[in-house]
């Protein structure tokens, strides 16, 4: 199911998590935040939007954290339904697609609950651009506390709820 974005509150402060990888190493929000900041991208395996834009993700990761930006991607969906998201894919996923950022198994999905975001849809017309929407915004974070005043919501799917 397709879905838009709400635009982001930049004065809401994030929730704290104790998310695990599937591999078992426990990071939390202070783990993840990086001296400017921190990004949490939600995605998972099978989506096709996440598949359309997860190299160009990858590549601004790299980018955010060589600028001091935190970053962790967490998976909420109901594995158990979507087994393509199951964690043992998630490690194949991270690995097969160079992911630098922890890749975090959201079991109760009460993280998913309480965050909302996606990247933004720049890509999606042409998944090989490298409209560096997502790094700039962050870099403007990063260095003004406040990120950019316009704002393009993205579109990605609904999160697999139990």
């Amino acid at each position: 199911m397709l879905l838009k974005t709400p635009i982001c509150d930049f004065g809401w402060p994030a929730p704290d998590f104790d998310l695990a990888t599937p591999e078992g190493a426990r990071f939390t929000r202070d783990d993840v935040m990086g001296e400017n900041g921190m990004l949490i991208a939600f995605i998972c395996n099978h989506c096709p939007y996440v598949i359309a834009v997860i190299d160009r993700l990858v590549a601004d990761i790299k980018e955010l954290e060589s600028r001091g930006i935190g970053v962790a991607c967490i998976m909420s969906n109901d594995y158990r339904m979507v087994a393509a998201d199951s964690p043992q894919n998630m490690s194949r996923f991270a690995e097969n697609h160079g992911l630098t950022a922890p890749y975090l198994v959201d079991e109760t999905q009460a993280v998913g609950q309480a965050y909302g975001g996606r990247i933004d849809d720049a890509g999606m017309q042409d998944p090989s651009s490298r409209t560096p929407e997502l790094v700039n915004a962050m870099t403007l974070v990063a260095e003004t506390g406040r990120g950019p005043e316009m704002q393009v919501a993205s579109m990605g799917c609904s999160i697999k709820w139990r």
